[in-house]
């Protein structure tokens, strides 16, 4: 018999994979699966959660029709995405991608303000220094070293705080994500690594993004923790952030969390049809697992929401976004020297020129 050798001791792909199962606390019946792990909520934090989703639910509605309409620029839908909006505090910062402006308004965004970004316009994260945000990011990824420089910015002023950021499981293919978790393990920033694998990058299924059985694991080459949760489990993706916020804010680094969920809309509203690569079957798979579904279903069952609450919220969410829409159409013309002024802190000599020739024109 052959003897062993040290090859034969390393741990298998399989042994580690194993450690990366999906952390669910509420089944699709809206039951609790895993005592263990529920989060200390009051009934109060429970209600909050649902009005959020269905208000966020109703913004994404809404604000689909206003794109038909060509009332609002780029937008990319959210449905199906709504419990990974909890767990962070004020004085977290929060580095999002374009699929990510819910977070950006519960963090203190003016509503006309995201219309107003969707169009392009300088206003829409005009003065958002004061809420510990940046703008969404279009390039897929980036946000992921950008949340690695802020999470160590944040260490070397001892802000007891956490950089917060997400991508999609495309993003998780990109070269920025790599290097983003190494920086921030390599020096124990404390920044929580959100991955909402929604399936899809755009057209491209998430079987075909990696070998890897899950995206979570990657969070082994960085030296850091990684989990899976079920991403339509409002309670799971809440604990998993609680957590990952408490192991930052003790020195303990920063952790990758892959949610398990699903869009339900196209990628963005700038083409993009998903019939063309999801089957109607896969939707409806989905569709049973529903955050707002099931966390309806709990809250029922502790006699903590009902339908008065939820028409409630809808209404309101409803006016909000009539009178934030009617702020963001009055709004100042955009004009190119508003463009050029925020470009720079100190304007180049070219684009000092353009802004003098520009300004010229615009003062006829």
């Amino acid at each position: 018999m052959a003897s062993r050798t040290k090859f034969d001791e390393v741990k298998t792909l399989h042994d580690i994979e194993e450690r990366f199962e999906t952390v669910q606390i509420l089944n699709e019946e809206g039951k609790i699966v895993n005592d263990s792990l529920m989060p200390d909520l009051t009934d109060e934090q429970l209600q909050e959660m649902m009005r959020r989703m269905v208000y966020t639910r109703i913004l994404d509605q809404r604000s689909i029709s206003l794109n038909r309409q060509g009332r609002l620029g780029f937008y990319a839908p959210t449905a199906g995405q709504e419990a990974s909006h909890f767990a962070l505090e004020k004085e977290d910062f929060i580095l999002p991608g374009y699929r990510d402006v819910p977070q950006l308004i519960w963090h203190g965004l003016p509503l006309e303000q995201a219309f107003l970004w969707s169009r392009g316009h300088v206003d829409g994260m005009k003065g958002i220094e004061k809420l510990n945000i940046l703008p969404p990011q279009i390039i897929i990824g980036a946000q992921y070293v950008q949340t690695a420089g802020v999470a160590l910015g944040i260490k070397k002023r001892g802000k007891k705080a956490v950089a917060v950021t997400y991508t999609g499981d495309g993003g998780s293919s990109q070269g920025d994500f790599y290097e983003g978790i190494n920086f921030a393990g390599a020096f124990k920033a404390p920044a929580v690594f959100i991955v909402q694998n929604n399936q899809f990058a755009i057209s491209t299924p998430r079987s075909v993004q990696t070998a890897a059985k899950t995206l979570a694991q990657k969070a082994v080459a960085a030296g850091i923790p990684g989990i899976v949760v079920d991403g339509m489990d409002p309670l799971s993706v809440y604990a998993a952030v609680k957590r990952a916020r408490e192991r930052a804010l003790a020195g303990e680094g920063p952790s990758l969390i892959e949610t398990i969920c699903y869009r339900f809309g196209p990628h963005t509203m700038s083409g993009d049809d998903p019939t063309r690569y999801r089957t109607e079957d896969l939707d409806n798979e989905w569709a049973r697992k529903d955050p707002l579904v099931r966390f309806r279903k709990f809250l029922e069952q502790k006699n903590l929401w009902s339908e008065e609450q939820e028409n409630g919220t809808i209404e309101q969410a409803k006016e909000d976004i009539k009178a934030a829409i009617k702020k963001a159409d009055n709004a100042p013309k955009q004009k190119v020297t508003d463009l050029i002024s925020v470009m720079y802190e100190e304007l180049p000599q070219t684009l000092k020129e353009q802004y003098e020739f520009y300004q010229a024109k615009e003062s006829k």
